[in-house]
Parts: C-alpha cells; structure tokens; sequence
C-alpha cells in the first residue's frame, strides 16, 4: 500500500526532492507551494519550480497565503495524510497540521542539525568558512528546524561552491537520504535523537542589502560573501555612480597597499584586484549595471579608468 502523502515545497531544491518521491512508497495527493509571484523586468506572474512539476504530473496545486487558518486546516485534512514532507517550503507549520499524520511532517534542512538552524542555511555555512556541510531529515515540531533527528549526510563544500552549486548538491544528497530514510521510518525501524542544544546555530534570512560589499571587510570575508550570494541577491559595489556586481572572486597574495575599495593592477591572474581591509580581492566575473556579465581583463580593455578608481564611493 502506498503512503498517503502531501509534499511541501518551492524552489528547485523541492523539486529535486519531490521527483524520486513520486516513485518511491509514497502516494503523493497534492503539492502544497508559495503563491505566484511576479518575476523579471515585465514583472509577468511566475510559477514555482515545484509548481511546474506538479502542473506536467497532473497533480493538484494548493497555493495558501496561511496554513493557520481554519480554511487551510480543514482543506489539508480532507486529504487525510498519513505522511507531511517538506523541503524549503518557509510556512511555519501550525500544531493542528503538525499532529495531522500519523507518520508526522518530515523536514529536508540542508545543513547538518542543529547548525545552521533557519532561513538561509547553505548561505550560512559559505558565510562562515565551514568546510563541510550536509543534509538532515528531522521530524518536525513546533519550533524552527528544532525537531528531532531520523537522518544526516555530510556533504563537503569546495573552495569554488556557490551558494547555487552547492544547494545543487545538496538537494542530490537530500533526495538520496529521504529515499534511503522512508522504509526504516515507515517500518518503525528509526528512533529520532533530540538535537543538542548546547550546539545549535542560526542563520537569518538574506536581503538585497545584505549583498552590498564593504571594502573595509578582509578579502577572506568578502570572497565568502561573494560566493555566499551567488545568484542571490550577488554581491555588489557601485562605481561611477552604477551598481557593478561581482560573480566571481579569489583572495590574492599580494603586499599591495592603498585605500579601501581601490581597484589595482596585479602581476598574475585575474589581473586585476581591489584592495580591502586586509588583503586583496582579485576579480573574476563582474557586470556593469545594464551590461553582461564579463571577465574583469574584457571589462577593463573597454574601460581603461577603472584601474585606480576607487569602488563603493557615493
């Protein structure tokens, strides 16, 4: 018999998690994901990644501003689950929903519990040097990603991981491990473990501000951050009055001195760095503001001011 099962998700990472999931045990009812958002330049309604999964599967779509309302309880009841999973989906489940199937909710975080508890997780980890990571299943509860544990696979994070590339790889990891989880914990073969608080960290939600680049931060903590924020929000900097993104960066050796921010000739690869408060920051990638994205040695055959100028100035 097939497990009666709603699956909560939005983004990519959902998806690849929810694909293994329709042919595995599981019998999925409907895909519960965030309402249709407006994207790109002419701000045209977009669908979730998981939506379009669903939508060519012929399985049926809920979209809840809430699922604390009496409404959504009720519609998610009619389905009668015996089993909840959910992969960045960003709804806080109610207790009612909580307490609704009887095999319980089961949480995809893409860290290794209890760090990087919260809304950013693999951002949280580039952000911080680590130099693993991986994916938990967790039986949730009522608080934030602090319900006990059924899973864990590590995951190594590379020199050259983005928070894309490696949000990737995790949802591989991610998908293997559930598939891997859901016949021991279906079969009561599993005992969850309580997390140990005395080691639980947080990582807070991203904003476009959060991307903008301070020069007086150390080349080591910029070159997380650019990694960290690649493709969202992407760090930037501005120069001659526009926003110039930076894609790709590397900490270089280099005895270079000068003000903060100030963009400089190098003797090696890349060629071209950017002094910071401590060290230098090469360039690779950057985009000009209503322009493609480009090498920095292309970008700086067009545009010979730009050694010497000094970024972030308003």
């Amino acid at each position: 018999m097939k497990v009666r099962t709603l699956f909560m998700g939005t983004p990519q990472f959902a998806v690849t998690i929810l694909e293994p999931l329709l042919r595995s045990r599981c019998q999925v009812l409907a895909v519960y994901t965030q309402p249709d958002k407006p994207a790109g330049r002419g701000h045209q309604v977009a669908f979730s990644p998981v939506k379009r999964l669903a939508l060519a599967r012929q399985i049926p779509v809920i979209q809840p501003e809430t699922l604390k309302s009496v409404k959504a309880v009720e519609e998610m009841a009619s389905f009668q689950p015996e089993l909840i999973i959910v992969a960045a989906f960003a709804f806080i489940l109610p207790a009612e929903v909580l307490a609704m199937p009887r095999f319980g909710c089961l949480n995809i975080h893409p860290s290794l519990l209890p760090r990087h508890r919260g809304a950013s997780p693999v951002t949280g980890a580039i952000l911080c040097g680590d130099e693993s990571t991986g994916v938990t299943v967790m039986l949730m509860d009522s608080g934030m990603d602090t319900g006990p544990i059924l899973a864990q696979e590590e995951a190594r994070i590379s020199v050259m991981d983005t928070s894309g590339s490696l949000s990737s790889r995790l949802a591989d990891v991610g998908a293997g491990l559930l598939l891997k989880t859901l016949p021991l914990w279906l079969g009561g073969e599993l005992r969850p473990q309580v997390q140990d608080e005395s080691r639980a960290t947080y990582s807070k939600g991203i904003t476009g501000e959060d991307a903008e680049i301070d020069w007086h931060l150390s080349a080591l903590e910029l070159w997380r951050r650019v990694r960290a924020y690649n493709p969202w929000p992407g760090c930037y900097t501005s120069w001659r009055t526009k926003r110039l993104k930076i894609h790709e960066a590397m900490p270089c050796d280099s005895a270079a001195r000068g003000e903060p921010g100030e963009v400089i000739a190098l003797a090696e690869r890349p060629g071209v760095g950017v002094i910071t408060g401590h060290g230098i920051l090469g360039l690779g990638q950057i985009q000009l503001e209503g322009k493609h994205k480009m090498p920095v040695d292309d970008f700086v055959r067009g545009k010979r001011d730009f050694i010497g100028s000094v970024l972030g100035r308003r």
